[in-house]
């Protein structure tokens, strides 16, 4: 009987990707883009964009952080049916 030395995979291990198989890059793109002129222009995604690099995350991890916190927020417009109000409470309570 053969004994499996170190470094091969056995049948109940296996590698998952970082990232879901399907996924619009286009709006990936959009979003990302959409942070990074937030960070320039909107002093409330400066704060968070700041913030999370206080945390140690580098810039590109924090502005992806930014894009998927905007994402969040726009889903919760669409799913409530709402429109974007600058003045509103927060939708959620990760934009607040």
């Amino acid at each position: 009987m053969g004994r499996a030395g170190p470094g091969l995979a056995t049948r109940e291990t296996h590698w998952t990707p970082a990232h879901p198989k399907r996924y619009s890059r286009r709006l990936r793109r959009v979003m990302y883009m959409s942070a990074l002129t937030a960070i320039r222009c909107d002093p409330l995604s400066k704060a968070y964009y700041q913030r999370k690099r206080n945390e140690g995350k580098r810039p590109i991890a924090a502005t992806i952080c930014l894009a998927r916190r905007r994402t969040n927020v726009l889903y919760a417009l669409i799913r409530d049916n709402r429109t974007w109000q600058p003045d509103s409470p927060p939708i959620t309570q990760s934009a607040a």
